[in-house]
């Protein structure tokens, strides 16, 4: 039988760093690819730019993997650095401020479940969508500011929020449960 401990041991520690270590694989070699290659695609359109906040909410789903599996406070957080880090090691393309994203990113996330750990345990809808949500503007906020998105039309700008926030609630969020919930179906997991 599975188990989803919300303590923090050895195998938790370990469940984790395999989160991150996937999650980073599947960031730098899936998710980088196919964004790289829309963005390309989009260049003429003038709407390159958009690419940036479609693919967003896919470089969220480390955290809520991690608190899904360890259900406590801080595992979302940790899940979602290791696999950043990962992906800056491997090559991903925005190197160290990949990492400081996945802190922030991590970090937002939880604010679903936080302070909370029946949330963690829970791993309801509501939480899951809410830590999408700050998630969203966790990975919005910064880079608005560090890649100077301030400085196209405002049209632009909403267009960006606007699917940025449906990315990080479509795959961050819905995505993420569902896929939660097939291992819920499958493994039938027990919580300590």
């Amino acid at each position: 039988m599975f188990t989803r401990s919300s303590k923090w041991n050895v195998k938790s520690i370990i469940l984790i760093a395999l989160i991150g270590i996937i999650m980073g694989v599947v960031y730098t070699y899936g998710f980088n690819w196919a964004y790289n290659l829309v963005k390309m695609a989009l260049l003429p359109t003038g709407f390159a730019p958009v690419t940036d906040t479609v693919f967003a909410g896919l470089w969220l789903m480390a955290a809520p993997l991690a608190m899904y599996f360890v259900p406590t406070s801080g595992s979302g957080t940790i899940g979602e650095t290791l696999a950043a880090v990962v992906e800056m090691a491997i090559g991903g393309q925005w190197g160290p401020i990949t990492v400081i994203s996945g802190i922030v990113q991590g970090a937002t996330n939880e604010i679903g479940f936080f302070p909370k750990k029946e949330r963690y345990q829970k791993f309801s809808w509501t939480s899951v969508l809410i830590g999408a949500f700050f998630a969203g503007l966790g990975s919005f906020v910064p880079t608005y500011f560090l890649y100077g998105w301030n400085k196209y039309s405002m049209t632009l700008q909403i267009t960006m929020f606007i699917t940025n926030m449906i990315s990080a609630l479509v795959f961050d969020g819905v995505l993420v449960k569902l896929i939660t919930n097939l291992f819920d179906k499958a493994l039938k997991p027990k919580i300590i």
